[in-house]
């Protein structure tokens, strides 16, 4: 069995989603450090004036972890912004309207912490396009390693995984003796990034998926796997 971790992140790109589309099981892992400035409570769309940052203001400590994070609840007009750029940016896209009514909702609804909400988003995007990889959260396993790599190796040992799916930049951070000893093969996610028809001029990468299914619709999963080599669902 293949297992993927990640932090879960706020409309993530299609990067994160391919990763998931690869594993047999995905864990959301919302044990670690939350990281001011990364993508845990924003990413990007692209505009007419070219990437904008999309954020969910947020209420945090030094250390915190991820699943303790705060929505900060004096700026609460941060949805309504987010529904109103969607609209703006990508209204006169193909599928507008079809990712809309998968976002909207979610937007609608009233968020205390930043990872409940990081996960509907992500569900919204993997419902829209028909990956079914079962999510958990790492909260929910056993206490978590303060080694890295000894808190990856014991997830995918309390889910029997013989296969950890690592970031391509694994290689770079990952102690592959301690993966070795275990008897757990690690495979690195090489990514390619599909190229489609965009607005506002030449192609963007690494935006928020939003940009992915307002351009490909439900064509998206199917674009992500046979640009990376996989046989289309």
């Amino acid at each position: 069995m293949i297992v993927g971790i990640h932090q879960p992140q706020y409309l993530p790109w299609a990067g994160y989603l391919d990763k998931i589309d690869r594993a047999d099981s995905f864990i959301l892992l919302d044990t670690v450090q939350f990281k001011k400035g990364e993508w845990q409570n924003r990413n990007r769309c692209k505009t007419a004036q070219g990437p904008q940052w999309i954020t969910v203001p947020v209420l945090h400590d030094f250390g915190q972890l991820l699943k303790d994070v705060l929505i900060d609840p004096k700026q609460s007009s941060w949805a309504r912004k987010h529904q109103h750029g969607l609209k703006t940016h990508y209204g006169a896209t193909p599928h507008y309207a079809w990712v809309a009514e998968r976002l909207e909702p979610i937007w609608e609804k009233s968020w205390e912490y930043l990872a409940p909400l990081n996960r509907a988003t992500l569900e919204a995007f993997m419902d829209s396009m028909g990956i079914d990889t079962p999510l958990q959260w790492a909260s929910q396993l056993e206490p978590a390693q303060e080694h890295p790599d000894e808190r990856l190796i014991s997830i995918c040992r309390q889910l029997g995984a013989d296969i950890y799916l690592a970031g391509a930049g694994g290689p770079d951070y990952m102690d592959m003796e301690l993966w070795e000893e275990a008897g757990i093969e690690v495979i690195f996610h090489d990514f390619v990034h599909p190229e489609y028809d965009q607005p506002f001029g030449e192609f963007l990468p690494a935006m928020s998926a939003v940009d992915l299914l307002c351009n490909c619709g439900p064509e998206s999963l199917a674009l992500l796997r046979t640009t990376n080599g996989r046989e289309a669902p």
